[in-house]
């Protein structure tokens, strides 16, 4: 085969590959009904339904929390100090444990919130999401136990 014949075939090669379809012919957000990205998210697909289910998922969690509350508020029931020496210190148990409970299910809505928030601004950058999840960590920050320890532990 002469040179000038390879060529020709190369050629012609080429010209029957440049009309097919390619695979990557979209840039990130611009294909048909595609999950959404964009430079923010540096080609990360995401969608507004699945940071939804995961704010649902989250926000599930406070119908329990309400039923521990309930259950505690039953359980206190007729527990007072007197002719119990434990009853006092039952108290502060009951009220710390109430105030970590009800803290509980509020950092629930509150991330909850967040969820839904970055489903619906999906376009946020990292840093944005960040910062709210990092305000919900510090308003709701644990504790110091109540009792129970001796002084100097």
């Amino acid at each position: 085969m002469a040179w000038d014949e390879w060529e020709q075939l190369k050629q012609e090669a080429a010209q029957r590959h440049g009309t097919q379809m390619q695979l990557n012919q979209y840039l990130p957000g611009d294909g048909p009904a595609a999950p959404s990205t964009s430079a923010v998210t540096a080609g990360l697909q995401s969608n507004k339904q699945a940071w939804n289910k995961a704010g649902e998922g989250v926000g599930g969690l406070r119908e329990g929390l309400g039923k521990a509350l309930t259950q505690l508020a039953d359980g206190q029931q007729g527990a007072d100090a007197a002719g119990c020496l434990t009853a006092g210190a039952q108290k502060d148990v009951y009220g710390s444990w109430s105030r970590y409970v009800r803290s509980v299910d509020e950092r629930c809505g509150s991330v909850k919130e967040a969820l839904e928030r970055a489903g619906h601004d999906l376009l946020r950058t990292d840093d944005a999401v960040r910062g709210a999840f990092t305000a919900i960590d510090s308003r709701y920050a644990d504790t110091h136990a109540v009792g129970g320890q001796a002084p100097g532990r």
